[in-house]
């Protein structure tokens, strides 16, 4: 794309942009009975139950421009709607894609946001089927529902923990969090001495777990594969605290972490110390890793041990005990929620 071309949104008209954005996305669902076109959608539900999610990106709150690319936004703000659906052990197939944009956004532009978005589409194979454009006085926001599908009987919920459930994690945690101070930090050299290159330190996986973070679809194949259905689930979005928190107040039960249990990248731990920060507080407080936080019952410890990326970090209790952090060197502390707050 030549940097020189700047295509004005109002030349191609509302239904000549949505003609434009959408036409490179085909359909891949046998679910997918009618997209984009006529007045609404069209699903078969074949006999599953429906799933659905609504997330909304807005700039200046939820993202910067002035670091996150615009293909990569487009990647992200998927990603974190599939997140959501495969948190209740769904799959996801479809999404609808609504934005608002302001008149300092080109053609060109929204080609790259909606080129993140086709890329999205296509590794985690859902349909784009719907959506809708307007203007923003100010700056771009996203709008995304993702639909997906479960078996009758196997959706999970936030608020069937059990006491006595083992609590696990996927992935590993705190590293998109501190992706986001480096580039913060960045920027802000930036608006100092807009001279001075960036320097990322060579960060590449949590620079690319705040930029371009994935689902992990791939858990829910694996629980599928070894007959476990966990008792509870959540994805962690807004830092493994809150998300914990969030599932002890819904189930109505306590919970002991273990902090050995608590899985942090070696890069981010590096990084954490750099910053004289703590990386057990950025993997509980951080959030966008988009990891899987979810209970099993005991009898289901043995299937899930094993298993790849998967950690055991503690176990549920009785209410009346709280929500407890056991650290290393044997001490007891409350778990206070200090995720991301909404308003």
């Amino acid at each position: 794309m030549s940097e020189t071309t700047r295509t004005d949104i109002n030349s191609l008209g509302e239904f000549g942009l949505i003609k434009h954005l959408t036409g490179k996305f085909p359909l891949v669902q046998p679910s997918s009975k009618k997209g984009i076109g006529d007045d609404g959608a069209v699903i078969d539900n074949q006999g599953f139950h429906t799933v659905v999610s609504t997330d909304m990106l807005v700039e200046g709150i939820h993202f910067d421009l002035m670091y996150s690319p615009l293909k990569h936004l487009g990647y992200k703000s998927v990603v974190v709607n599939l997140s959501d659906i495969f948190a209740m052990n769904a799959i996801p197939r479809q999404i609808t894609v609504s934005i608002a944009i302001s008149n300092r956004f080109s053609v060109e532009a929204l080609d790259e946001l909606y080129e993140g978005i086709r890329a999205a589409c296509e590794h985690y194979q859902v349909d784009l089927i719907g959506g809708d454009t307007t203007s923003s006085l100010r700056g771009l926001i996203i709008s995304i529902t993702a639909i997906g599908q479960v078996e009758p009987g196997k959706a999970v919920y936030r608020n069937t923990a059990k006491v006595g459930d083992q609590i696990c994690i996927t992935g590993d945690l705190g590293a998109a969090y501190l992706g986001l101070q480096i580039l913060e930090r960045e920027k802000q050299i930036y608006l100092d001495s807009p001279e001075v290159q960036p320097d990322l330190e060579e960060q590449n996986y949590i620079v690319g777990r705040q930029l371009k973070p994935e689902a992990r679809g791939d858990m829910i194949a694996l629980f599928a594969q070894n007959g476990i259905v966990p008792t509870s689930m959540i994805d962690i979005s807004d830092g493994l605290a809150s998300e914990l928190y969030h599932i002890c107040t819904q189930s109505g039960v306590g919970a002991y972490l273990e902090e050995d249990g608590i899985p942090i990248h070696p890069d981010a731990q590096m990084q954490a110390l750099k910053f004289s920060l703590d990386p057990v507080t950025c993997a509980l407080s951080g959030g966008e890793d988009y990891e899987l936080l979810f209970t099993i019952d005991p009898k289901d410890l043995e299937k899930v041990r094993f298993l790849p990326d998967i950690y055991i970090a503690g176990e549920i209790v009785d209410a009346k005990d709280g929500i407890k952090l056991h650290t290393k060197g044997g001490n007891i502390h409350p778990i206070t929620a200090q995720g991301w707050k909404h308003f």
